[in-house]
């Protein structure tokens, strides 16, 4: 493919190409035929993302207009050394995934934990073959969205299925690590990950995305969990993307009765990014928790879209995300959450509060309530705001510089999110890469 505007068109030509790559490469499987001619139906009946589409009306794509992106069907990149990527990895992990440009490395990866009760397997069959179990669950969970999400049907070929047997407790955290490493033609990867937590089982699982070097890629990630009743899921997202990269993550959960379900993350990378979450409750008395950190540097564009649904009774679900831009960077928040006739005792709260450090940011955000049950607790609200001169002027008054008394107040503000990450390595890399962008912002 040449740089040039990426169009309907020129998807079938990556859905051409990767299904040729496919059908020659190791990872294929014949019990994902269907599942990917579904994907390429899928692609034929949705649009190209546009401005006219409610879900695409703040989220410039103008991006495929400059580069078409190639299908990442070579497998493997076996380059990369253990040492190469030290500087990127947390300590705290007990088993470690790593993916570079959408495909296992089991050379870089941590994997075979001790607890038989966790079953730890790749689409691709890098690790161990897929158990029946896992085969017959992927795809289950998500939803026809996106021309990309059906993209990512078509041609998924590699990605971390996990299972936590019921009654397992595992303290420790399970990694998702994706590593991105620059090609010589920009290309487009579909990592297809599923997380299964049974019946009164408790997990955590943290979900990174890395880059070495600033190269030019497309991340097209798709992952599925499902939490059984009474089951309990802590899930941590870092996002820290090339800066020249782009990065689509579409995120379906679901939720049984009495289950739990917490997300902690931070989008800090990548020239454009994207994250549509959808969320259903399914069983009575399961809750959700989210907290999120955007940030927006200049000429940087982050999106997430929320969609929860209220679809049973004695549901509780909380929503709380903090946006900070800068220079001519662009934040867009559309969070939604459905209540539906019967999910009577609902309760539902969502915020989304946004710092604005230059008058050249922007920030579109929509909170919505849809409400058709009568005996519900919901409310949200937005904020869009610059720093306190106030609090400004008291710590100048006290000597502390005008550059570090920013940052310290911008500190304060991406705190209340930060703060929650469970994991203590994966809390001070954060911290640490905020620190950085904040100074220089300030």
């Amino acid at each position: 493919m040449t740089t040039a505007a990426m169009t309907k068109t020129d998807l079938h030509e990556v859905l051409r190409n990767g299904r040729q790559g496919l059908a020659t490469a190791a990872s294929n499987r014949e019990w994902l035929g269907p599942v990917r001619q579904r994907g390429a139906e899928q692609l034929d009946r949705l649009p190209m993302p546009h401005r006219k589409q409610e879900a695409w009306r703040y989220t410039s794509t103008a991006f495929l207009e400059q580069q078409a992106y190639a299908a990442v069907v070579d497998g493997p990149f076996r380059a990369l050394q253990p040492s190469d990527i030290d500087d990127l990895l947390l300590d705290t992990a007990t088993d470690r995934l790593v993916f570079v440009n959408g495909y296992f490395a089991p050379a870089l990866s941590k994997a075979g934990s001790a607890d038989n009760r966790v079953t730890l397997a790749t689409l691709g069959g890098g690790l161990a073959d897929l158990p029946d179990t896992l085969k017959q669950r992927l795809d289950t969970i998500a939803a026809e969205s996106h021309v990309f999400a059906a993209l990512n049907r078509a041609l998924m070929s590699d990605g971390a299925m996990i299972r936590i047997a019921a009654g397992a407790s595992v303290d420790r955290p399970i990694e998702i690590l994706h590593v991105s490493v620059g090609r010589d033609e920009p290309g487009i990867c579909h990592p297809r990950h599923l997380v299964l937590v049974d019946e009164g089982a408790s997990a955590r699982v943290i979900e990174r995305y890395v880059a070495i070097g600033d190269a030019q890629y497309f991340n097209n990630a798709v992952v599925e969990i499902d939490c059984a009743a009474g089951s309990t899921l802590v899930h941590e997202r870092l996002q820290e993307e090339s800066p020249a990269a782009q990065h689509l993550a579409d995120l379906h959960i679901r939720l049984g009765q009495g289950s739990h379900y917490r997300q902690v993350s931070a989008s800090m990378g990548a020239a454009w990014s994207r994250t549509d979450v959808r969320l259903a409750f399914t069983g009575e008395g399961a809750s959700a928790e989210f907290d999120g950190l955007i940030l927006a540097g200049d000429r940087q564009l982050n999106d997430v879209h929320l969609d929860v649904r209220h679809d049973v009774p004695g549901c509780t679900s909380r929503e709380n995300f903090k946006g900070i831009l800068d220079g001519r960077g662009r934040v867009v928040f559309d969070g939604r959450i459905l209540v539906a006739r019967d999910a009577q005792l609902t309760d539902a709260q969502l915020s989304n509060h946004n710092l604005l450090l230059s008058r050249s940011a922007e920030v579109d955000t929509k909170p919505q309530l849809e409400i058709y049950a009568d005996d519900v607790k919901c409310s949200h609200g937005t904020t869009v705001g610059e720093l306190d001169h106030d609090m400004l002027f008291y710590l100048r008054s006290r000597g502390v510089p005008e550059r570090q008394a920013k940052q310290m107040l911008c500190q304060g503000f991406a705190n209340d999110v930060v703060s929650r990450f469970a994991d203590a390595s994966l809390q001070q890399r954060t911290e640490a890469l905020l620190a950085k962008r904040l100074s220089q912002a300030a």
